[in-house]
């Protein structure tokens, strides 16, 4: 139940993109239509999938003062909290460069499509601060960090492609002139963001 918990806070309460507003760049340059957004966000999913557990065991048996006492009592005073940001990025760049590896092998459209944004992902603030959040909140165990990380990828998934298809629509609707292209998609994220505000309601 636990689990569960945490799973279905990460997507609707915790939301990256509606809760902390991070990932805000990919988020409105890639969103123009449904195709490309579904794409960045299943790469999203994988990238802090893979990358949160990995930096959960970094910052457990490494990085946190006395965490490598299991190595040796000598190194029971050392304090390593300060290299988390570096490891952190590194982790997460390296996985970023085997998802744009896999896209441009196997969907060489895709890749195309996505352009710079793909190997964006290494600097996607989302995917880093997922890494942070679990840092700060000190999960109990690598399963809690899973959980999280896969509701947080769902998450930031969800909401890419909510607004790319938004955006599909507007793009038959008669929207003001000025507030055309990004003026009228910051209004439709704010007020989805308002919507995801109702979810902090959620008892489980």
């Amino acid at each position: 139940m636990e689990y569960l918990n945490l799973f279905v806070k990460s997507i609707f309460i915790d939301n990256m993109v509606f809760a902390y507003f991070l990932g805000m760049c990919s988020f409105l340059a890639v969103s123009k239509n449904v195709k490309t957004a579904f794409g960045l966000g299943i790469a999203v999913i994988f990238v802090i999938l893979v990358t949160l557990p990995i930096n959960y065991l970094l910052n457990k048996f490494f990085l946190t003062p006395g965490a490598m006492d299991w190595i040796s009592p000598a190194f029971a005073n050392l304090d390593l909290s300060f290299l988390s940001f570096i490891i952190f990025i590194a982790v997460i760049a390296a996985v970023t460069q085997l998802v744009e590896m896999i896209v441009e092998k196997f969907s060489p459209s895709l890749y195309s499509s996505l352009g710079i944004f793909l190997p964006l992902i290494a600097v996607n603030c989302a995917v880093m601060g997922a890494s942070l959040f679990m840092q700060e909140r000190d999960f109990a165990n690598l399963g809690y960090a899973t959980v999280y990380a896969l509701g947080s990828g769902i998450g930031w998934f969800l909401a890419i492609v909510t607004i790319a298809a938004i955006r599909e629509k507007l793009a038959y609707s008669n929207v003001p002139k000025p507030l055309k292209g990004l003026g009228i998609s910051f209004i439709i994220t704010g007020l989805m963001g308002l919507a995801f505000m109702s979810f902090m309601g959620i008892q489980l």
